[in-house]
């Protein structure tokens, strides 16, 4: 060592490098020290010839960016004497030559067989939530050690109803609530399982009882688990050296703030968690002078029919960023319209929302394939004149609406009084249990654009004028 002592904060961290299950599962909220308990807990084993540890992440990307596993390990093992890093074969550091902390990636099912054969003493889960119940139980086979330390599993996890670790470690988390069960963190329980089915006793002995009638059971095929719940607020290395992001964590919607503050396993998306009527204000002027302007939309190129009565909509959202750090949304438009309609609605609107308010940035959705980069470039020929986005949509409806639902959850965000308000804030409390969501796309697409947006020159705008001009 240089000078530096390596050692868990007292608490949760503490408990997760002292326990003595054979899987110990960390975390239940962001910023609880889990990936540096992660790394720390191979340590111990350092001076042992043919120790091995290796810990998993979903895909290679996430070990190596900026402040990812490969980043937290050079902080930690690069103050340790003897200890070498290696980029290839795979990544990973030893010790002295005597052991080795290996960091590699499984993406999917179909991934472990590269691991048949493998023996891994250790083996850690940088958020078990990202993988299988197949891949967690399939790795557990490969658990086994000639080294002389006993093989266990360590892993680190964020709160998630959805995975399969809701379920594994609902013994530990309150049914009402979601909340972990502060006085069932770190209890070690047991588990017997059987052609995929899970036995739990408070003990092998009770197993050995509920399992009587099992002819495959033995004691030694038993393991035991604790799950340790943290929450940023057992961090306090990390309070001290970045306070502000207890902010970011309180600035989530209310969703991920439940999640990712407050560990609540049992918090799902559902209509009136993103956008609520009282957060936000419908006003008669633009308060302040407009910075950054957009619109985006989300195409739809279908009609309404008797067969279909109703499509999904073509919807346009125009956004701007004032000043004074707050948004409004000047205008939105929803529409069943043919494909050649949609054409003309997004260029007269276009044309209309320059004269207006001086903006020139479009952002148009292209679909996968070559067919959508054809449409795309069509859009952007009939627009000249215009800065045209278009980029392939990414990632669930979501996770695209909660940066700009956090901004209306705190009142950052304003509605410019319209016909249509009503129609735009019924959607947007629906979503996203709602049959639309095509103006939520939209809102959340022109939010983004905007928030990104170098602040620009426009000039003053006259409230009543616009009202006036562009309403009628």
């Amino acid at each position: 060592m240089s000078g530096i002592v390596l050692r868990p904060q007292k608490g949760p961290q503490e408990m997760f490098l002292t326990t003595p299950a054979d899987i110990a599962i960390y975390g239940g909220a962001a910023g609880g020290g889990k990936t540096y308990g992660l790394l720390l807990e191979p340590l111990r084993h350092i001076n042992k010839a043919g120790y091995g540890a290796t810990i998993f992440r979903k895909n290679a990307t996430q070990i190596s960016i900026d402040g990812g596993l490969l980043d937290e390990s050079a902080a930690i093992y690069g103050n340790i004497k003897g200890a070498v890093f290696k980029a290839s074969p795979k990544p990973h550091w030893s010790f002295n030559g005597k052991a080795r902390v290996s960091f590699m990636h499984i993406d999917g099912d179909r991934d472990v067989t590269k691991w048949q054969g493998s023996q891994i003493c250790t083996i850690g889960f940088d958020e078990l939530t990202h993988f299988s119940e197949f891949v967690f139980f399939y790795m557990l086979s490969r658990n086994r050690s000639t080294c002389g330390v006993k093989p266990y599993v360590r892993a680190t996890c964020n709160p998630d109803v959805d995975s399969w670790v809701a379920d594994f470690i609902r013994w530990w988390i309150d049914p009402n609530t979601g909340y972990a069960i502060p006085e069932r963190s770190g209890k070690i329980r047991y588990f017997f399982r059987s052609e995929g089915n899970l036995t739990w006793g408070d003990s092998v002995e009770e197993l050995a009882e509920t399992c009587a009638g099992m002819s495959e059971f033995s004691p030694e095929l038993c393991k035991s688990v604790t799950f340790i719940a943290s929450s940023i607020h057992d961090n306090k290395e990390l309070l001290r050296i970045d306070p502000g992001y207890l902010a970011n964590l309180y600035g989530l919607t209310i969703v991920e703030k439940e999640r990712l503050l407050k560990g609540n396993w049992k918090i799902r998306p559902a209509a009136g968690l993103y956008f609520k009527r009282e957060q936000t204000r419908i006003v008669k002027e633009i308060p302040d002078k407009i910075v950054a302007i957009g619109r985006a939309w989300d195409l739809a190129a279908t009609e309404i029919t008797a067969e279909n009565k109703n499509p999904d909509r073509t919807a346009g959202c125009l956004m701007a960023r004032m000043r004074n750090g707050q948004y409004i949304i000047l205008d939105a438009k929803r529409m069943a319209f043919s494909a050649s309609a949609v054409r003309q609605l997004v260029k007269s609107t276009a044309v209309t929302d320059k004269a207006v308010f001086g903006c020139r940035r479009v952002s148009i959705p292209q679909d996968p394939g070559q067919a959508g980069k054809e449409q795309s470039e069509s859009y952007r020929r009939e627009l000249a004149g215009f800065t045209v986005e278009s980029k392939p949509v990414s990632g669930d409806k979501i996770r695209r609406a909660e940066p700009f639902a956090a901004q209306w959850q705190v009142g950052n965000v304003l509605l410019l009084e319209g016909g249509w308000n009503d129609v735009f804030m019924d959607e947007l409390e629906g979503f996203p249990d709602a049959l639309h969501d095509d103006q939520v796309d939209a809102a959340s697409d022109a939010f983004s654009m905007v928030a990104r947006m170098n602040n620009t020159q426009l000039p003053e705008i006259d409230g009543a004028l616009m009202k006036e001009s562009y309403w009628t």
